[in-house]
């Protein structure tokens, strides 16, 4: 009996050590990715959190919350999350929709006054999946953040529609300006105190709306943004105004927001089947973008999931059918147009479960990070070995963004070869050589930018910007003969 006991009890220590070997293999690689990726982007501050068949199974904090202070990141730092607040407002509208006091189908009109005729059908279900048509109220210099909502909305509504209601998805602050609006008519309550009612009631200091990004809070995480020009961080001074709460204002802790997670699985905010009615997709008449209720659906090695990103910082995703999900958040990155939030949780999700690797969006973060470190013959090099294994690859946008992270950091002459490769693997694209006529212009060659984006137009007769440089360069060249 004593053997069969040690017999069972090695047995349970060597399973047990199994899985905490593995445990900690996984932690490691996640924790040298995101050391990496820091390295690279130049991050000052980040959280991540991974929850797995309802467990936290990595939850790490790195760098500087506040740079002139030397704070660090930890368990108390609210981040800034901007648009990835649309999430929980969305949330909240279901709310008022599985408790009877909204429908998806409810015209605006039923609960805003004074809207134009062409906007008084517009439904709710438009302004969640962004397919309202709506002027968008942060594109017009003469509707400042500073005026009140009525005045905003009275010239906006002297704006143009965008789209017929319905036809197509445009990412637009005027359909979530719109819903709180709503959300405050149908509850009587602001809506930051409707949202912390009803999500956070336990929450504190750590959890607030503000979108004034240069007001200083305790616990806040600083938003920096990169200067070119002198290398270093600066703090961001944006400021959209209370309005733009239920779009980008949400403040919140890593800890809070993995509570907020987990109340949505086990199904605290939202019935199971009011939950998966949000992640069902919209059918757009043109039959061709993809989006949920108010959460973006995005493929990983043909698996869907769904959430969001703000600020080009952080990103909250949720793998549904895999029980996994990913909360990454930063208060700044030196190239604000590469996406890395959406990398990250892509990257990490890979490691965590295998059947989520997706080796192409793999292959396209490797080029990032190739470009960005390494010298650019050895990138280019890289970036050709890894398009004759894979022919079918398109990675067309891809360059295109690094070459403007390359130009806007002082890169130009590797910017101008990075577009000069894109343009030779996409002879037929007019954005490809576009980009590569602007790179020459900042360059002074004008003869060669001119020929350029004269191939640009060619390739795409309706290219305003092509024509509208074209008689810049015309200007310019006629003052030097």
């Amino acid at each position: 009996m004593k053997k069969s006991f040690l017999t069972v009890l090695l047995f349970v220590l060597n399973l047990s050590f199994g899985q905490n070997k593995q445990s900690n293999s996984i932690e490691e690689e996640i924790d040298h990715y995101i050391k990496n990726v820091i390295e690279i982007n130049q991050i000052p501050g980040v959280a991540l959190a991974v929850i797995k068949d309802g467990k936290v199974i990595y939850e790490n904090y790195f760098g500087k919350a506040n740079l002139e202070e030397n704070k660090a990141v930890d368990k108390n730092t609210a981040f800034k999350i901007f648009s990835t607040t649309k999430l929980i407002t969305t949330v909240g509208v279901f709310q008022l929709i599985e408790t009877g006091k909204l429908s998806l189908e409810d015209p605006i009109s039923k609960y805003l006054d004074n809207l134009p005729k062409e906007w008084q059908e517009i439904q709710i279900k438009n302004l969640l999946t962004h397919s309202s048509g709506l002027p968008d109220v942060v594109q017009f210099d003469d509707i400042p953040f500073t005026l009140p909502y009525t005045e905003k909305i009275s010239l906006l509504a002297k704006k143009p529609m965008q789209f017929a209601t319905g036809n197509q998805y445009r990412y637009n602050q005027t359909n979530y300006l719109f819903l709180a609006k709503i959300i405050e008519k149908i509850t009587g309550l602001t809506f930051d105190e409707y949202i912390l009612k009803n999500q956070f009631p336990e929450a504190k200091s750590n959890t607030f709306f503000l979108s004034d990004f240069g007001q200083l809070t305790p616990n806040g995480a600083v938003r920096y943004n990169y200067n070119i020009e002198n290398k270093k961080y600066e703090k961001n001074n944006y400021n959209s105004g209370p309005d733009s709460h239920s779009a980008n204002g949400l403040n919140i802790t890593l800890s809070e927001f993995i509570k907020w997670n987990e109340n949505l699985d086990k199904d605290v905010y939202l019935k199971k089947e009011t939950k998966y009615s949000m992640w069902q997709q919209f059918h757009f008449a043109n039959n061709t973008d993809r989006f949920a209720y108010g959460w973006e659906i995005i493929p990983v090695n043909k698996i869907l999931s769904y959430g969001f990103t703000g600020g080009n910082e952080t990103a909250f995703r949720k793998f549904t059918n895999n029980d996994l999900t990913i909360i990454f958040l930063s208060n700044g990155h030196k190239y604000s147009n590469l996406y890395v939030q959406s990398q990250v949780i892509n990257h990490v999700a890979a490691i965590v479960d295998k059947t989520l690797r997706d080796d192409y969006l793999l292959a396209g973060e490797k080029i990032n990070q190739d470009f960005l470190k390494l010298k650019i013959s050895a990138s280019e090099q890289n970036y050709l070995t890894l398009k004759k294994n894979h022919p079918d690859w398109n990675f067309e946008y891809r360059l295109n963004i690094i070459g403007y992270a390359l130009m806007n950091d002082g890169r130009l002459n590797d910017a101008i070869k990075v577009f000069e490769l894109n343009a030779k693997e996409n002879p037929k694209s007019g954005t490809a050589f576009d980009s590569l006529a602007e790179s020459y212009f900042n360059n002074k060659q004008l003869e060669i930018a001119r020929k350029t984006y004269e191939k640009s137009l060619e390739l795409s007769p309706d290219n305003s910007n092509a024509k509208e440089m074209l008689e810049k360069i015309k200007i310019q060249l006629s003052k030097k003969s």
